[in-house]
């Protein structure tokens, strides 16, 4: 089954996984758009797709600038959502309520706004694919955010799928993968993780961005699909 004839809209997908979800999407014939907060960010994706993809800068937490960015681009097929910044790691005593607001606010009131103001616009046979994380199923100790959000997001998904049918609505759970959400951390300390993770996974090695875009292509296409979490992570909730 391909995408051909379809509309996919990635907000988050200029960079990592969203940008991977979009590459994937347009190279089994999707009409690709993607929208993400900078211009910049925009742009170099545009130069990467396919001739005809659409870029638009979108502040997801901005409810009304979500409103029109939706009235904005009309009907669509399938809307992926990965947007999200750096991941928030530290331990509950350092981390202040008000950092904590800020991470939640992209990630999940973001997906919440964009799901509310995009599902009126998606197709017939057309779907939704969030995104959450291991953290939620695996958590360990300076990941208490993280572990909210990803328990938040897995139940919304869920909520959404019954809420919205005939339109299905599903998640995408990732491990470890290389992307610039890691941006934050010193090299040396990232590349230790990576390396260290890499060692204790099954696979033997952590994720890239296109690992991971084949389970959102996979939801898009299959129909009988919804309120499901699919886990991409090298087998690392198992050890």
């Amino acid at each position: 089954m391909d995408l051909r004839g379809q509309r996919v809209v990635v907000i988050g997908g200029t960079a990592g996984i969203g940008f991977a979800v979009a590459e994937g999407a347009a190279r089994a014939g999707a009409e690709v758009v993607v929208a993400s907060r900078r211009q910049e960010s925009v742009d170099a994706a545009l130069k990467l797709l396919p001739e005809g993809s659409e870029g638009y800068v979108l502040d997801a937490t901005d409810e009304a600038a979500v409103r029109g960015f939706f009235a904005a681009i009309g009907t669509f097929d399938h809307l992926v959502y990965t947007a999200g910044e750096s991941l928030l790691l530290g331990s509950l005593a350092e981390t202040s309520t008000e950092r904590a607001r800020r991470f939640l606010d992209t990630r999940l009131w973001g997906a919440y706004t964009a799901v509310k103001h995009g599902a009126g616009s998606i197709r017939e046979g057309g779907s939704v694919v969030l995104t959450t994380g291991t953290a939620g199923r695996r958590p360990l100790p300076g990941t208490t955010a993280a572990a909210a959000l990803c328990g938040a997001m897995e139940s919304l998904t869920r909520a959404l799928a019954l809420e919205l049918a005939p339109v299905r609505v599903n998640v995408v759970s990732p491990g470890l993968v290389r992307t610039e959400l890691w941006r934050d951390l010193p090299e040396t300390e990232r590349e230790g993780l990576f390396q260290a993770s890499a060692e204790s996974l099954p696979v033997e090695r952590v994720g890239d961005p296109a690992d991971v875009a084949e389970a959102y292509l996979y939801l898009m296409r299959s129909g009988y699909s919804t309120g499901s979490v699919v886990v991409v992570d090298g087998g690392g909730t198992l050890v």
